[in-house]
């Protein structure tokens, strides 16, 4: 069946309206993700932003999501806290991996390093009237040293930690626990506003950074 084109043109205008209307001044796109957040099954929009102002680790980057309010487009949410700047990965550069949307989670990727790597995803839900962050994995290390891995379910507060080493004799025999740490109370507007939070496990005391 054949669209007509005038009805094309009117949900491309729709779309690209909504994309810079409230896109920040000298910014650029570099992601738009679409899908149902708020459990309406309206698809949200998800865009995330280089935007033209810097800091030591490179431009800043927005988040934006967008719900659509009859025929118009609003902001639900925003933030230049949750994504890291554009030089932030260290030797690799942009520590910018991928945003993406699954059964009404809002997950967003970054990794970085160089022999040592790191790499983690942020899992979001909207509650409360915001975006909490519910979830985290994250996973650091170096071929022939060891690799930890972190899943955080910060909902239950269970964090499970395993650390794999190939070099034993100078980081010893490779560790598991698990810990339960609740409360944080973690969003979009506060993700990266001040130091890496870090959590020491009583019993490998091995420290866990998220």
């Amino acid at each position: 069946m054949k669209i007509p084109f005038c009805f094309m043109f009117a949900i491309c205008s729709i779309v690209c309206f909504a994309q810079s209307e409230f896109q920040p001044k000298d910014s650029e796109i570099l992601q738009t993700v679409d899908g149902d957040l708020d459990g309406d099954k309206v698809p949200e929009k998800v865009i995330i932003y280089t935007t033209g102002d810097t800091t030591d680790m490179g431009n800043i980057r927005e988040i934006q999501i967008l719900k659509k309010a009859g025929n118009k487009w609003k902001i639900l949410e925003k933030s230049r806290n949750a994504v890291l700047e554009s030089n932030a990965g260290g030797m690799m550069g942009d520590p910018y991996q991928n945003t993406e949307i699954k059964n009404g989670i809002l997950m967003i990727t970054q990794a970085g390093g160089s022999s040592w790597k790191w790499g983690y995803t942020d899992k979001y839900r909207f509650q409360n009237g915001r975006f909490e962050m519910i979830g985290y994995e994250s996973t650091y290390g170096k071929p022939e040293e060891y690799f930890s891995n972190v899943d955080f379910n910060l909902s239950t507060g269970q964090l499970n930690f395993e650390k794999e080493v190939e070099n034993t004799a100078e980081y010893g025999k490779s560790k598991k626990e698990t810990y339960t740490k609740k409360g944080l109370k973690i969003n979009l507007q506060n993700r990266n506003q001040k130091q890496q939070r870090k959590i020491i496990l009583p019993k490998t005391k091995e420290e866990v950074y998220y």
